[in-house]
């Protein structure tokens, strides 16, 4: 007797029974090995996960995969039920030579037995049922959409979702399709809400009168309003209720629902590759914001209008001509530019990376931020989310520093060291084209790494993941072995700078240390500081102090 392991797969977004989907794909499994003496012991069925995600990312089928390496399984061989339940577009070729690495045979109703994986016939069947799987999941996408859109432009259909603020969900009679208005399936439409509906017209008007989004919101909660998130609190049980936000104020004169249309596809799904160097992750759905021009809206008022169209319209007028005005103002604050003394002559001393410029409540300072995909490319390191330092405080340090190294009784010792420092600076680091390339492969092993930390963290396999990490590692470890054998190569520069040229630039920018001393109010602007005039130095292959 042949031992069998199952695997299916149903999913509930189209109203399937997981019982009967499970039941009519086993019957299909049963009736293909029991004349050849095949018995099932164990299922892996997959209930509500896509067909698009790989195996490796659906729960039971990922457990059957490690099953595989495990001698002590308990069956000798697996079958499926439908492989268009199974499999979908590539990942037959991406999961099969799993099965044939370990030898468990993969018995499917259509091919009559097991799959031959010398057989291109049988690697045809798979592929095409693949794109088959993939082609029926998307001509369902492709009609669901189509129907929804012409239901809402056409009827004005109210299709489900979050009835916005100032509306209220009622009955709008029996469902159209009669086999679910046998059931007792009904519509529904949008009607005013007699307490909500007047802060909505009232929002409109002071927004055209010429107030702020933040001038809107801080009115409404002083007179004690409540917010969207606490006027409708058990369908906002993740937001906060206790005073009214911006946000709330834009996206209410955003909708255009508030004049009597309906309006459909302001979202949409979009699928993203997980990990963009390893396609076979297969990709993750993300609700995705669709520009205005691609908003279906009815062609006929679906339901009672809480503003007139031409207020909506001169709400609209006002928001664009005051983002043309916030425009012009960031241009010109732009045309007249904010110096930013150290930008590129600051580093993190944690992460040892360049800090960038920004200017924060007109104090500027630099920061160093560290993401969380970087965090896996440097696991011991302990790093805040977010370093700042204030330019300011480094400045006045760096003038009383400059003022004691060019004080008359330390300038011949300054210029000593400078000459020193520039004659060092000269040689380049000692490097062959071996160790280049090495050291490249090092750079792409560290990125591997990362994509590896981030599909564990995103559900990945972890044992799958694991060994991905191992092999990465591995690679690095040879790239290192490689920078670390073969001999340093030197390689010479320009010609340093030698102590009559460093003593001329030290002459020809005055006296350092009296110019340092003297207040900042004094000083023209910041980039005619000591040290920033010290950096024309480094133009002159020299160092900077």
């Amino acid at each position: 007797m042949i031992h069998f392991a199952f695997a299916g797969r149903c999913s509930t977004e189209d109203l399937q029974d997981p019982e009967a989907s499970r039941n009519w794909q086993l019957t299909r499994a049963r009736a293909l090995i029991e004349p050849a003496g095949g018995q099932i012991v164990a299922e892996y069925f997959d209930i509500g996960h896509s067909r698009s995600l790989p195996w490796q990312r659906r729960p039971r089928a990922n457990e059957l995969l490690q099953a595989l390496r495990d001698p002590n399984r308990g069956f000798d061989a697996v079958v499926i039920g439908e492989p268009q339940r199974t499999f979908y577009g590539n990942q037959f070729g991406n999961t099969f030579p799993v099965f044939v690495h370990f030898r468990i045979p993969l018995w499917v109703p259509e091919v009559g037995g097991p799959i031959d994986p010398d057989n291109e016939a049988h690697d045809l069947v798979m592929s095409v049922f693949g794109g088959m799987s993939k082609g029926e999941r998307n001509r369902i996408k492709i009609r669901v959409r189509t129907a929804m859109g012409s239901q809402a432009q056409l009827q004005g259909r109210y299709l489900g979702g979050r009835p916005p603020y100032g509306y209220l969900i009622a009955d709008a009679g029996p469902h159209p399709n009669p086999s679910k208005a046998a059931v007792g399936q009904r519509i529904h439409k949008l009607e005013p809400d007699p307490v909500a509906a007047p802060v909505v017209q009232r929002i409109f008007t002071m927004y055209v009168d010429g107030m702020s989004y933040s001038a809107i919101a801080a009115l409404l909660t002083r007179e004690g309003i409540p917010c969207p998130s606490a006027h409708d609190a058990t369908r906002n049980p993740h937001r906060k209720k206790t005073a009214w936000q911006q946000g709330a104020v834009r996206a209410i004169l955003l909708n255009p629902r508030y004049s009597g249309h309906e309006v459909w596809n302001k979202q949409r799904k979009e699928e993203r590759l997980l990990d963009v160097g390893d396609v076979t992750l297969g990709h993750r759905t993300h609700m995705t914001h669709n520009p205005p021009d691609e908003w279906i809206h009815s062609i006929e008022p679906a339901h009672e209008a809480i503003i007139s169209p031409d207020l909506f319209d001169a709400a609209r007028i006002v928001r664009t001509q005051r983002a043309r005005n916030q425009g012009r103002q960031e241009r010109a604050g732009k045309r007249g530019g904010r110096p930013y003394t150290l930008r590129g002559r600051v580093r993190c001393s944690l992460c040892g990376r360049k800090m960038q410029p920004a200017t924060i409540r007109s104090r500027v300072y630099y920061r160093c931020e560290f993401k969380e995909e970087e965090a896996a490319l440097y696991p011991d390191l302990t790093h805040p989310r977010t370093v700042y330092l204030r330019e300011d405080i480094v400045c006045q340090a760096l003038d009383r520093w400059i003022a004691r190294a060019f004080a008359p009784d330390r300038l011949s010792a300054t210029i000593e060291a400078l000459t020193h420092a520039s004659a060092a600076a000269s040689t380049a680091e000692p490097q062959t084209p071996e160790q280049t390339q090495a050291r490249q492969a090092i750079k792409e092993c560290e990125r591997r790494l990362a994509r590896y930390q981030a599909a564990l963290d995103a559900g990945a396999d972890p044992a799958v993941v694991t060994q991905w990490i191992n092999e990465a590692q591995r690679d690095k470890d040879a790239a290192q072995k490689k920078v670390d054998a073969h001999p340093a190569v030197t390689r010479k520069k320009q010609s340093p700078l030698d102590a009559r040229q460093i003593q001329q630039i030290t002459e020809s920018l005055g006296d350092i240390a009296r110019a340092s001393r003297s207040p900042p109010s004094k000083r023209r602007a910041r980039s005619t500081t000591p040290w920033a005039s010290l950096s024309t130095m480094k133009t002159q292959r020299g160092p900077r102090p």
